[in-house]
């Protein structure tokens, strides 16, 4: 084979290993490369046919499962819901955050994603695969020459190993006449290795050294009837459960960094204790350590780590390591059955014995090699000893930490010529954050590695939480040292602006889509998220594209962590401060920490960025919390005025703060001088859409909206139904029935409209409608809930699509879904806690048509009902349920009273007529 060789214009890479840890390394240097615009060759070395899966993931087994729930194990650390989106999108729609998923699907997902990863960064950077192994490594100046197995060899600028475990090899255990018979397994996890044990109509019993979560696959796999299954380990112990119902980690309140082991192990007994008591279960107390664990082994000396594997680590494994349920459960069963039988003890003697069989199975020449094996077991505590006669003994003692002792030969070589040399207690290498330390204790050479390698180091570093953020830290110090090796001529070139004269760091195709996506998002069109999807995908390095995105999926309720993890990755690696600073402020948004002063701090500097005031305005001047917003607001509107001269953007915000601030005639005054400007600007219709609605000129605000919309086809989908949804509230107003059903069967629809939008348009539409005429006259919105993402109904990110969301239940008369979002809303806190359960509450005993109930539970809660967010003519259908309770439930004089203080609020012809006799049907059941 030739050696493969750098162009002369390109850096290269060699990642040796393709498993898990290889792969979550190879894309993320595919996607930082692209980010940065840094041209590479990336070669993958190993022999495996399918990157992704390694040892781990290559199982077919069904049984072997995820031992971390789905929601956790993301290949992206900023992306927690990448592999759900993944499952979903792959045949597991109804997937949960809490499923465990069959490994052998996980495996498929990081082969996919790499694969994904690799088409993406196409022109970028390029990917070889080399089926062989890595077997030793040799300098040339600062250029590694990695040697094959197949006798070629790989030139490379910089190289990860990211190898995973050591085979298990761990047999000091076991006596020398085990050692020296063919019925020991040493490791399970070689191709065809249980095959034998496997081979039907195969029942003698099996004994397995080790008890953790290798023991329990393997215990899974040969388990058959006829068959023992008997497992040892010093404790015996098997690994506890993960819970049916998890809960959220809880984090320690103690600092525990810098004690001593045994002040250590008080403070994390006193915290599970505490945990214990308040939850109910010690689990969230393990998990709330995760952070925690590599920080506070690197605190301890070298002789209490030792301490700690020796009296601490069993304990600590089978409780931090859990099964899935689904697998504690088959586990039970067969330990009930009798046919696994874990044992606490060791191995004290072992006896083999001839081999009987007869025929092409059995082996001539090799007697009392392949015969049944009697071993001796001394048991803990004053157990005695037992004898177990067994046909085969499986080492489970899991991968050998200590890589001196490992059959690698690239590792072997390293450590022998003084390149790598062993971590604590001889366990992995050392490393500076994952860059090699060689026999003088220095990390210069381009040579990182990740995962099992670090286990000295960090401890726990074997799973894909931890592996996923090395793998990511690594990427970015390799390409951060290929950008020294030769830097990039600085050229000077003029970058695109966004239209209002703000730089852009893309190119300039790039900057067109963005723009594209900005003037719709400013005129309330369609199409925004999609121009803004093309300039990510031109430019995948465009922070601003993927947080316009993450703004649009919050917004709408989706999940947005996906766009605003593509955000920050491109910031980090090519964005200008005020870009960072828009996407930070987009996290805050995304993420509900302290995003208002986020945002207002980010227009303070750059007050000329409309898509910010665009996110700022409305989320502030529609918050629910008016005592401190609208100061700040005013400023902004008029920071931004002033930087871009009377602009019509502004002016059409500053239309919408009037309004809410009750100051109709000057709303209306300013959305038509937006209009003026700019005919196509829907936030100015919009403006004076909710005008008219206060002001009482209900014949005249549908014509105007129905004009427009008329003479403005380009504007689809939600946009277009939340039009249609003011023209209805005239219609209702007009008490114009025909008109409203109309419009509902037009534009309202579940094909018109879906997401958030039906939540909060159609379905609180169906419900006013019946309000309005009795539930037989109410469209159904069967239809239109089909239309809703199930995590949107049930589970809504916000306070203000939670009320909608329990307006769609009343709707659908969905008592059970009402009580699933009321205890959704009470585990949330906070304003849902406080107006959205109790609203609940009270739209069920609307639909059971307990009125007088409702009408108390609504009256609670209206002065609230503030907070939640929206406009007024929104949060107004709490207080049409308030009333139209009141009628029902007989309470006519408290009614009126509500009715008599309204039209100097919001004319109606409607609620003049409304107090004179109770409804003829109940908009209940």
């Amino acid at each position: 084979m030739q050696g493969h060789r750098a162009s002369p214009l390109r850096r290269t890479v060699a990642v040796v290993g393709a498993g898990a840890a290889g792969a979550l390394v190879a894309l993320q240097l595919c996607g930082a490369a692209v980010r940065r615009r840094s041209a590479l060759d990336l070669v993958l070395i190993d022999p495996a046919p399918e990157a992704g899966r390694g040892i781990a993931y290559a199982t077919t087994d069904p049984r072997h499962l995820l031992n971390v729930p789905a929601g956790h194990m993301s290949c992206h650390p900023d992306d927690p819901g990448h592999f759900l989106r993944w499952l979903r999108g792959h045949g597991a729609s109804e997937a949960s955050a809490a499923d465990f998923v069959a490994r052998h699907r996980y495996g498929s997902y990081l082969a996919d994603t790499l694969g994904r990863a690799i088409v993406e960064a196409h022109g970028t950077v390029t990917v070889s695969r080399l089926r062989t192994r890595a077997t030793g490594l040799r300098w040339r100046g600062p250029t590694a020459r990695l040697e094959l197995a197949d006798g070629g060899t790989v030139d490379a600028d910089g190289v990860v190993l990211a190898t995973g475990p050591n085979p298990s090899s761990v047999t000091g255990w076991a006596a020398p006449a085990l050692r020296a018979s063919d019925r020991l397994i040493v490791d399970p996890w070689a191709p065809g290795a249980l095959d034998p044990l496997l081979a039907e109509g195969r029942t003698d019993d099996v004994l397995l050294v080790g008890t953790g979560l290798t023991a329990v696959d393997v215990a899974l796999r040969l388990g058959r009837p006829g068959r023992t299954v008997h497992a040892l380990s010093r404790g015996g112990r098997l690994p506890q459960p993960h819970a049916l119902t998890p809960l959220p980690a809880v984090a320690c309140p103690e600092d525990l960094h810098g004690l001593p082991l045994t002040g250590l192990r008080a403070g994390i007994r006193r915290h599970i204790s505490q945990v214990l008591r308040t939850h109910g279960d010690w689990r969230p107390a393990f998990d709330g350590l995760r952070p925690l664990t590599a920080r506070l082994w690197g605190a301890l000396s070298v002789e209490e780590r030792a301490a700690f594997l020796e009296q601490d680590s069993s304990l600590w494994n089978v409780h931090r390591h859990r099964m899935p349920p689904a697998t504690a459960e088959a586990v039970a069963r067969m330990c009930r059955m009798r046919r696994l039988r874990p044992y606490a003890g060791r191995i004290t003697a072992v006896r083999t014995g001839p081999d009987t069989r007869v025929g092409p199975d059995a082996r001539v020449g090799r007697v009392g090699r392949f015969g049944p094996v009697t071993v001796t077991v001394a048991l803990a505590g004053d157990g005695g000893t037992r004898e177990l006669s067994v046909g085969w003994v499986v080492n489970c003692t899991g991968p050998d930490p200590l890589l001196r002792d490992a059959a690698d030969p690239l590792w072997r070589g390293l450590l022998d010529t003084g390149g790598a040399v062993p971590g604590p207690l001889g366990m992995g290498v050392a490393t500076d954050e994952g860059r090699l330390r060689d026999a003088g204790g220095r990390a210069v050479r381009p040579l990182w590695t990740l995962g099992a390698p670090r286990r000295g180091e960090l401890w726990e570093t074997t799973a894909v939480p931890e592996i996923r953020v090395q793998a990511e830290a690594v990427a970015t110090a390799v390409l951060d040292h290929l950008a020294t090796l030769a830097p990039a001529p600085h050229v000077i070139r003029k970058r695109p602006c966004d239209g209002s004269g703000l730089a852009l760091s893309t190119q300039d195709e790039a900057a067109a889509a963005y723009r594209l996506g900005l003037d719709r998002l400013l005129t309330v069109r369609a199409g925004a998220a999609s121009a803004f999807r093309r300039a990510a995908a031109l430019d995948p390095g465009f922070a601003l594209a993927h947080a316009a995105l993450a703004l649009l999926d919050h917004e709408c309720g989706a999940d947005a962590l996906g766009a605003l993890a593509g955000a920050r990755r491109a910031a980090r690696d090519r964005a200008d401060a005020r870009e960072r600073s828009w996407v930070e402020a987009v996290a805050c948004r995304v993420e509900g920490t302290g995003a208002d002063k986020a945002l207002l701090r980010h227009l303070d500097d750059w007050p000329g960025d409309l898509l910010a005031l665009a996110a700022t305005v409305p989320g502030l001047a529609f918050s629910g919390v008016h005592d401190r917003g609208g100061s700040a607001v005013l400023r902004v509107l008029e920071q931004t005025r002033a930087a871009h001269q009377e602009h019509w953007f502004p002016t059409s915000l500053l239309a919408f703060l009037r309004q809410e601030e009750g100051r109709y005639e000057e709303a209306a005054m300013l959305a038509e001088q937006a209009l003026a400007a700019e005919p196509a600007s829907g936030n100015a219709l919009h403006a004076l859409a909710h005008a008219d609605y206060a002001r009482g000129l209900h014949r005249a605000g549908r014509e105007r909206v129905d004009q427009w919309l008329g003479s403005r086809p380009e504007y689809g989908g939600a946009h277009r139904g939340h039009f249609a949804w003011h023209a209805a509230l005239h219609d209702l107003a007009l008490g114009d029935e025909a008109a409203v059903r109309r419009r509902w069967a037009t534009r309202l629809a579940p094909t018109q409209v879906r997401g958030a939008g039906a939540l909060i348009d159609t379905c609180s539409l169906a419900w006013r409608i019946r309000l309005a005429g009795g539930r037989q006259s109410a469209p159904s919105v069967d239809d239109v809930l089909e239309a809703v993402p199930p995590d949107l109904l049930e589970r809504p990110p916000t306070a203000f699509l939670a009320l909608h969301a329990a307006l769609a239940l009343a709707a659908a008369d969905s008592v059970p879904g009402l009580r699933r979002l009321h205890a959704h809303a009470r585990g949330s806190g906070g304003v849902r806690r406080q107006v959205v359960a109790p609203l609940c509450d009270a739209l069920e005993y609307a639909v059971e048509e307990r009125w007088g109930e409702a009408a108390d539970e609504l009256e609670r809660i209206l002065p609230a009902v503030r907070t939640v967010g929206g406009s007024d003519v929104q949060r107004e259908v709490v207080e049409e349920t308030l009333l139209y309770a009141l009628i029902a439930a007989g309470r006519h004089e408290a009614a009126r009273a509500r009715l008599e203080a309204r039209p100097d609020r919001r004319p109606s012809p409607y609620d003049r007529t409304r107090p004179a006799s109770p409804p003829p049907t109940h908009p209940g059941r």
